[in-house]
């Protein structure tokens, strides 16, 4: 399904949008509560990712598809390397087949794990034969994804010995990792991460009953922070359910659109969004995204509306996502007329005057391809090529845009 933009206009009434629960909270506790059915969770996230996630931990077939979902394909691997007597075949697309796991499994395999490749060293399709994993302590390099971190922290209470885990080199996506460890604290498990060693201890048995209400999406709402920066200053939306104490790194968006002139208001559980200044276009963006990586396409395409000048770094991990991030952004832009250069880790887009209008952009399978350009039709008309894509995260989001006033 491709969906036509037209060059759009907020309506003037007060926008309100409730955003689905965060799909990596989720997807972690959707773990957690398999190990300790205790747990109950409330605002679930409706995405594709999650609902992958909880089918494959209820499936009881030998081959289990995880379609694109790539943090089910790090999670499912440590948690089904754990389940004794039990032989499962993990695989996914073919994108998925071609992102590299090597790091995950090697870890896996030092703590005793039996993983297979079926087809390429160091790629799914997996062969898991779930067993007690004798050791506990390991070493990871720290700088590929942390979800292959979070991946072994998820299953560390289980382990008999539980987890000593020394991170090698730099650490990516810090805030995932701390947002993993805290949901371990609140569920009872003891942690600890200090310098580059994170030990959670043994918590076998049972834990506490109790609910856990996820929060709404922060990576979701990045493409509300972009209408907003390109609307007229006086333009305001209220999201639902956030925090300002947020586990997701995602809520650094808080800090970084103020740079876009749009201020960040929390009351209870809204977050209220107001355009307050324009921004010069002198004003040059420049934001290291080695926490928040996910939110680098929206930026990008946000100073890219505006005419700014964009630098952005600590992006390494965009290659190995549903597509090569920063060669589908720049694909896309110049076809837009925008001017980007992009290396392994960093990009940079040049002022703009104008930007063409009626061009069809390509989603590559990704879905903050399609949501992150679909803010341009504030200013230009757009085509977004597949935007069932979207599902993958946010299966309501072209919904929540026609509530708003954009026009298809």
């Amino acid at each position: 399904m491709d969906i036509h933009l037209k060059k759009s206009e907020l309506k003037k009434e007060p926008l309100a949008v409730q955003i689905t629960g965060s799909k990596s909270e989720t997807n972690r506790l959707l773990l957690l509560q398999a190990l300790y059915p205790e747990l109950h969770i409330e605002n679930q996230s409706n995405s594709d990712d999650s609902s992958v996630m909880l089918s494959a931990l209820t499936s009881k077939d030998a081959v289990i598809d995880i379609h694109h979902a790539g943090t089910a394909m790090r999670f499912l691997t440590a948690y089904f390397s754990t389940l004794k007597e039990r032989t499962v075949t993990l695989t996914g697309s073919q994108r998925m087949t071609e992102r590299p796991i090597a790091i995950l499994v090697n870890a896996l395999t030092d703590l005793g794990a039996d993983i297979e490749y079926i087809t390429e060293n160091g790629f799914p399709p997996l062969r898991i034969t779930g067993k007690t994993l004798p050791n506990h302590k390991v070493a990871l390099q720290a700088n590929v994804s942390s979800q292959y971190i979070s991946a072994l922290l998820l299953i560390a209470p289980t382990l008999k010995n539980g987890l000593e885990l020394t991170l090698k080199g730099t650490i990516t996506s810090v805030p995932y990792i701390k947002m993993t460890l805290h949901l371990l604290e609140q569920i009872g498990v003891k942690t600890q991460f200090e310098n580059q060693i994170i030990t959670v201890y043994p918590h076998l048995g049972t834990v506490k009953k109790q609910t856990i209400v996820v929060e709404s999406d922060w990576s979701s709402a990045s493409y509300f922070y972009s209408i907003v920066a390109l609307s007229e200053i006086g333009t305001r939306i209220t999201l639902n359910s956030y925090k300002k104490t947020s586990l997701q790194g995602d809520s650094v968006l808080a800090q970084l659109y103020d740079q876009f002139g749009v201020t960040s208001e929390f009351k209870d559980h809204t977050l209220n969004l107001t355009k307050t200044r324009a921004v010069q276009k002198d004003t040059v963006i420049a934001f290291n995204l080695v926490n928040a990586p996910d939110i680098a396409q929206t930026i990008a395409i946000t100073a890219l509306g505006l005419g700014l000048q964009c630098d952005l770094s600590g992006l390494h991990t965009l290659k190995i996502k549903e597509t090569d991030r920063l060669e589908a952004l720049k694909v896309e832009i110049e076809k837009l007329g925008g001017k980007i250069d992009v290396t392994d880790s960093r990009l940079h887009l040049s002022k703009n005057e104008k930007l063409t209008g009626g061009i069809s952009i390509a989603t590559y399978n990704d879905h903050r391809m399609a949501m992150a350009f679909a803010p341009l039709a504030l200013k230009i008309s757009i085509l977004i090529e597949d935007a069932s894509v979207v599902s993958k995260s946010y299966p309501t989001f072209w919904d929540d845009l026609k509530r708003i006033g954009f026009s298809f």
